[in-house]
């Protein structure tokens, strides 16, 4: 295996991903998930914008040049004086151990500085230089909920996925061979030829044991898909349709978030569905970027419904794809026929 040429980039996200996760599980425990309705309807919590905050702070203090494309903005914190403080609250007392403090940074200093961090991450991407996707709670609805839900950033090079990181504090994973040793999700990363790993999330510098993590090869064995657990998120009446003509009987893991990308990944599932819904929706490139490495560098493949690689070069959204299809690689091809079958029929 080359050498990583990515290294500090993977450990500053893993850190700064591990740091946000101590906020949205204090968030997520005291049960502070009053949501506000943004534009699109989609709910935004205390815990979108403390995440959002503390890891733009960490990317604008180690990586200064760098272009952040991050999901919230801040003009519902600057009118709103009592949010202001609640989401302050939180961010003010999250801390990492004092080493994995200097490795990010720092703190926060000032509720001020906090909603300015939470305003850069207004970028139009494109396909030149470096750019994060920033998803400080990916399946807000999860979390408000209280089930599956993840913080994930990744590093896009010209275009091209070179670092993802996602956490998922409610997803132990294999904790025989080192997840969630403390009690608190894992940690799943990827980089550019490097492969993919999961270490269990701390609250201090990173877990020390981790391991590999691979697709699950066919077994002939019934096969799993993975869908939303939110029936508007996605066309699950199509989903369903492509599991009957792969034969699949058993039903759908229903999750939410950027986990379901981590289900295909370490071999919990064979496949993850996200076809184009109805009505012209084009999905934001910070769903996806984390997932789509995180997958391909442990043996999956990642294509659109065409079979055409995600192109996260088009700006914030991916304007060159419709639907996802995600599924180890020895199966995708097989998967993709039936996505193509059932899309042209309807």
């Amino acid at each position: 295996m080359q050498v990583d040429k990515y290294a500090k980039e993977r450990t500053i996200a893993e850190l700064a991903v591990q740091r946000a996760t101590i906020l949205t599980e204090k968030v997520f425990k005291e049960r502070t998930t009053d949501a506000l309705s943004k534009d699109d309807l989609s709910p935004v919590t205390v815990g979108d914008f403390g995440s959002q905050a503390l890891i733009i702070k960490a990317l604008k203090a180690i990586f200064p040049e760098d272009e952040i494309v991050a999901e919230e903005e801040a003009q519902a914190l600057r009118l709103d004086k009592s949010l202001r403080h609640r989401v302050w609250e939180y961010v003010s007392q999250t801390r990492l151990g004092p080493e994995a403090e200097v490795a990010l940074g720092g703190a926060i200093e000032s509720i001020n500085e906090m909603v300015d961090l939470v305003d850069q991450g207004k970028s139009n991407g494109g396909a030149k230089g470096r750019v994060w996707t920033v998803d400080p709670v990916d399946g807000t609805k999860g979390f408000i909920r209280g089930d599956q839900y993840s913080v994930c950033l990744a590093l896009l090079v010209d275009g091209e996925v070179a670092v993802g990181v996602i956490g998922c504090p409610n997803l132990p994973v294999k904790s025989e061979r080192g997840g969630d040793l403390q009690g608190r999700g894992s940690l799943f990363s990827a980089s550019a030829s490097q492969g993919a790993v999961a270490r269990p999330l701390g609250t201090d510098t990173l877990n020390p044991e981790y391991y590999s993590i691979s697709t699950r090869p066919p077994s002939g064995l019934s096969l799993v898909y993975c869908d939303s657990f939110e029936g508007a998120h996605a066309p699950q009446h199509k989903h369903s349709a492509v599991a009957a003509r792969l034969g699949i009987t058993s039903p759908p893991l229903r999750i939410d978030s950027q986990a379901k990308y981590i289900l295909v990944a370490y071999g919990g599932a064979d496949i993850y569905l996200r076809l184009q819904r109805d009505g012209g929706y084009i999905e934001p490139i910070w769903d996806h970027a984390a997932g789509d490495i995180i997958v391909r560098e442990s043996g999956g493949e990642v294509t659109d419904s065409e079979g055409k690689r995600l192109d996260f070069s088009k700006g914030r959204t991916l304007t060159a794809n419709s639907g996802v299809v995600v599924a180890s690689r020895e199966i995708h091809h097989q998967v993709l026929k039936a996505v193509q079958e059932v899309t042209e029929g309807a």
